[in-house]
């Protein structure tokens, strides 16, 4: 009897022996958190992306709550957010009283774009504070078109998706044409640090203000009444969270980073494998839009299939390659869908509903084997009668 091949989820984390070697070294040492392994991730980091600045935080939703609060977003403010990101993206702007409208999305690619969002800019009615697009699966919004667009409002790139990758030769996080760019580092993305998140950015008196966010806003060896200050002495100057990461959390993440170079290219190989298979197989299944000023570290393989033209569901298609060992997602439904923001089942945008009616994420991450890419195209041409 053949052996069950090992079921292939959509994404999984690349953990080595040098990774478990860096956090067991911070397991034997002092600090455990608040210690100096998180300043040096941070330094590697902001050096890796090009970025002035790097605050290291515990989630990619932290960052984004931070950078908006840094930033100085607030109650009555509007932000711009596409409809197709994680929910995080509007969440945060909303936990700050900020009113949040929806961007439609090129349909192709799932991109926010400067057409989309001078809509969606009409559309709020007033003044706009903020735009924050995403960097879907890897690829990236134009940024410079926006900024071009919108010189005065603040640009924070949601950039969970997106580290490793560059755009007009400029990288992802050195914000040089944002305020602030913020990145996740959960256990699918491309760097792990277990769970962890931060943002980047060039202007240090605002790096400043979110690190003290980070940490219930406290400013420590500064006495906020005049006279001197004792060493263990500490102000609270702003309302903050707890946002830190640790440094087990931190030493896992900048051994990771010593790989970066060798996770894009992995996945840009298995990326060019998908696209030389799907490209011959059918009318109905296309590769995600490709933006030529864009050089993606792909976060994600999205297809695109005409579930109707095959005669199937999506939900049967992804039930089906599950029996068969192989994992599958949708990134994403709509945001203005889920009722916790509170869209109406009325409010539609054509770009994102076409977009999130034909995706359906394929297996990509680097330890996957050469073939694999075949087996799961195999497997999806069956299940497709194709």
């Amino acid at each position: 009897m053949n052996a069950q091949p090992d079921f292939l989820p959509y994404a999984r984390q690349d953990v080595s022996p040098e990774d478990r070697a860096a956090v067991e070294a911070i397991l034997r040492s002092d600090w455990l958190t608040g210690g100096p392994a998180v300043e040096a991730f941070e330094a590697v980091l902001a050096d890796a992306v090009n970025a002035g600045h790097a605050i290291a935080c515990s989630s990619g939703t932290a960052a984004l709550h931070l950078a908006l609060a840094g930033l100085g977003i607030g109650q009555g403010d509007t932000c711009i957010v596409p409809a197709i990101t994680f929910a995080a993206t509007a969440n945060a702007a909303r936990y700050l009283g900020a009113r949040v409208v929806f961007a439609d999305v090129d349909p192709a690619t799932g991109l926010m774009t400067e057409e989309t969002v001078e809509e969606a800019v009409s559309r709020a009615g007033g003044s706009v504070s903020a735009i924050l697009p995403v960097h879907l699966a890897g690829q990236c919004a134009d940024v410079t078109a926006i900024r071009e667009a919108y010189p005065d409002i603040i640009l924070i790139e949601d950039a969970a998706h997106a580290i490793g990758s560059a755009e007009r030769g400029r990288t992802v996080g050195s914000a040089s044409h944002s305020d602030a760019v913020c990145f996740s580092f959960h256990p699918v993305k491309t760097i792990t640090c277990g769970e962890g998140g931060a943002v980047t950015l060039r202007d240090k008196e605002i790096a400043d203000r979110i690190r003290s966010l980070r940490s219930h806003g406290i400013v420590r060896n500064r006495n906020p009444k005049g006279g001197a200050t004792c060493r263990w002495h500490y102000s609270q100057e702003a309302m903050g969270w707890n946002y830190r990461l640790t440094d087990i959390q931190a030493a896992l993440g900048r051994s990771q980073l010593s790989r970066l170079d060798t996770f894009v290219a992995r996945r840009r190989s298995l990326v060019a494998r998908y696209d030389s298979l799907l490209g011959s197989l059918s009318p109905a299944i296309r590769r995600l839009g490709r933006r030529a000023e864009c050089d993606p570290c792909w976060h994600l393989y999205v297809a695109r299939i005409d579930f109707n033209a095959c005669g199937t569901s999506r939900e049967a298609v992804m039930n089906e390659l599950s029996n068969r060992g192989i994992g599958t997602q949708v990134h994403y439904i709509p945001v203005y869908h889920h009722p916790a923001h509170g869209c109406g089942d009325s409010f539609s945008l054509p770009g994102a509903e076409a977009y999130y009616q034909s995706c359906l994420s394929l297996p990509l991450f680097p330890a996957m084997r050469d073939d694999d890419p075949d087996r799961v195209v195999d497997a999806l041409r069956s299940v497709l009668g194709l």
